[in-house]
């Protein structure tokens, strides 16, 4: 703003062109350069900010369709669709184990015409699109395929990335059905099909997120993180893929936490980490294969009920964290994250304030503006040799394979364990005053004054959503139904046989999630968690 020139990167010389002379003869690496601690990318955000992605969903598939034209006429350039707790799980609306929860915490989804509700009017040939969504999401896949082509859009044309990580169920979350490794098996099944069918597309989102949810640590977050992705990786080339066909699809979820340094270093870390493992003991000859690329979303667990609007000071900081660390995309959390789903200002908000770091501050004007710094390069370091004394516990587990020391993790509990102990820290620290958390445990004066407005999803949706079902199944060929869940069967019966073909079949003859899924679970089994001492 004072007029000042300003170069597109800095190094230990200074300013520098990263195109020029002058940069090929440094030996130290830039943005852009292996390992990519410094960004995946030469230019950064010089050439294009990272995508402003918002997280929405709750009702009905009309409800949201709605919340999306918001976000896209907001200035949002990508969407991610948040599903609501039967779907997540695999169960239809009518269903009774769903009952009270259709629509609650996200959009409820049951068949293809839901999909084709959801994206009413959106160009998803132009619109990239992301979905929150695990144990079901090879079938949830299948429907969004479904859907586009009676759009007319080709599979070929479709960009965006499914989660689909359903190694972290089994350590945080916890929304899978069947044991681990039959779900495995599905999440190669659909690296198989989008390799050669969707070019356009990421088949998995490793994700942290809801690991630092559940309460791990920023290296327990990393470490796990990176690790169920070596381990997607080990499935892939144990299924006969080449890892440079795959690996370049594979993409990344972190949160970003309220300790500013510590993200950033941890973002930083792990590229480095990523990049080293992939060449190292993948052998991957691609740039893209050991380039990390990551989705990042502020963390609702340090966002508090009390004086809420404090929470849109708590998100910028994050967000900020995120971009000075190099992410691709972003999503911000609403102020009233804690108390219910976004209302449409709240949801605005969070989206302005990318829009502020994005185009106010000059931030995007310089690659990796924080490299270099003395606190930041030894907290990256600290993080790197923390997360690698995890891997070599995995690695000891699976006796020399990341992927069985992982199975073995989740079936001796160390995982929950791990961040069940972490968050028991951090709570005993806030509970003790040992670290202060504004509104909670220190400066609590205007706790008292009124909650802002929030949004409420009544039981009419429930209702409505359970006749919009009714409606499918009363005008469906329940022969071609029980044919496509028989075909499936077969399939998921048969380890060589890949069963996304099947599962667009049974999307396109109106299967539901709810019966595809149990069709699958009549193969797999039920996994019930081991108990955590």
């Amino acid at each position: 703003m004072s007029g000042v020139p300003i170069a597109p990167v800095y190094g230990r010389q200074g300013a520098l062109d990263p195109d020029g002379e002058t940069a090929g003869e440094l030996s130290e690496a830039l943005p852009g350069d292996y390992p990519y601690t410094r960004g995946p990318y030469a230019s950064m955000y010089r050439s294009k900010l990272w995508t402003m992605r918002m997280f929405a969903g709750f009702g009905t598939a009309i409800e949201t369709n709605h919340r999306f034209h918001e976000i896209l006429q907001a200035g949002g350039d990508g969407l991610s669709t948040a599903f609501d707790l039967p779907t997540l799980m695999g169960r239809d609306s009518d269903d009774p184990k769903s009952e009270g929860e259709v629509g609650k915490c996200g959009v409820a989804i049951d068949t293809v015409e839901d999909m084709l509700d959801l994206f009413e009017k959106i160009d998803l040939s132009k619109v990239t699109t992301s979905m929150t969504i695990n144990s079901p999401a090879p079938f949830i896949l299948a429907m969004f395929i479904e859907a586009a082509k009676e759009r007319g859009i080709e599979r070929k044309l479709l960009g965006g990335t499914l989660q689909n990580d359903i190694l972290k169920e089994y350590q945080a979350q916890k929304e899978y059905r069947f044991p681990p490794r039959p779900s495995v098996r599905l999440v190669v099944d659909t690296f198989r099909y989008c390799t050669s069918e969707m070019p356009k597309w990421h088949p998995i989102s490793v994700s942290g997120y809801h690991i630092r949810e559940a309460g791990s640590t920023a290296v327990q977050e990393l470490a796990f993180t990176l690790a169920n992705g070596f381990g997607y990786v080990e499935a892939g080339i144990a299924a006969g893929m080449n890892v440079d066909s795959f690996a370049p699809t594979l993409s990344f979820f972190f949160n970003s936490h309220i300790d500013f340094f510590e993200e950033i270093a941890k973002f930083r870390a792990a590229r480095r980490i990523w990049a080293r493992w992939m060449r190292d003991r993948y052998g991957a000859k691609s740039e893209r294969s050991m380039q990390l690329r990551f989705h990042t979303q502020t963390s609702g667990v340090s966002l508090t009920a009390q004086q809420p609007e404090v929470n849109i000071v708590r998100t910028a900081i994050e967000a900020l964290a995120g971009v000075l660390g190099g992410t691709q995309s972003l999503h911000t959390n609403s102020m009233d994250e804690v108390l219910a789903l976004p209302t449409e200002k709240a949801a605005r908000i969070a989206l302005r304030t990318q829009q502020v770091i994005g185009y106010e501050t000059g931030v995007p004007n310089v690659a990796d503006p924080l490299g270099g710094s003395y606190y930041v390069e030894a907290l990256t370091d600290d993080i790197e040799a923390r997360a690698e004394m995890i891997f070599a516990h995995l690695d000891e587990l699976g006796s020399g394979s990341i992927l069985e020391g992982i199975y073995a993790a989740i079936e001796d509990s160390y995982f929950v364990n791990e961040i069940a102990n972490a968050s028991y820290q951090i709570e005993r620290k806030i509970s003790a005053a040992k670290r202060l958390v504004v509104g909670v445990n220190a400066f609590t004066e205007g706790n008292d004054e009124d909650q802002i407005p929030i949004l409420v999803v009544g039981p009419e949706v429930e209702a409505e959503q359970k006749r919009r079902l009714a409606k499918v199944k009363s005008q469906r060929d329940s022969d071609s139904v029980r044919k496509a869940l028989s075909a499936l069967r077969a399939a998921a019966s048969d380890p060589v046989q890949n069963t996304m073909p099947l599962l667009v079949e049974a999307a396109r003859v109106r299967a539901t999630v709810g019966e595809v899924m149990n069709a699958l679970e009549e193969v797999f089994g039920s996994w019930r968690e081991p108990l955590a001492i």
